[in-house]
């Protein structure tokens, strides 16, 4: 996964941390998380906070289904 997939990485954060609550996760603690995932495959020094912020609230979409 690169980046640009937010809706992949969305559903890979909701299967990996089950009891994180998306709405309430900063921005340090979500990089780091996405960047941990097996399936992530790209530069961690590529994201930002527009990224970050699409994946947290498709995230949170995805957590709420």
């Amino acid at each position: 996964m690169k980046w640009t997939d937010v809706y992949d990485i969305a559903m890979a954060l909701t299967d990996e941390f089950p009891d994180i609550d998306p709405q309430y996760i900063n921005f340090v603690d979500l990089h780091s998380k996405i960047v941990a995932l097996e399936e992530f495959d790209d530069e961690p020094s590529r994201s930002g906070e527009k990224i970050l912020e699409a994946i947290q609230a498709a995230w949170i979409e995805e957590a709420a289904d």
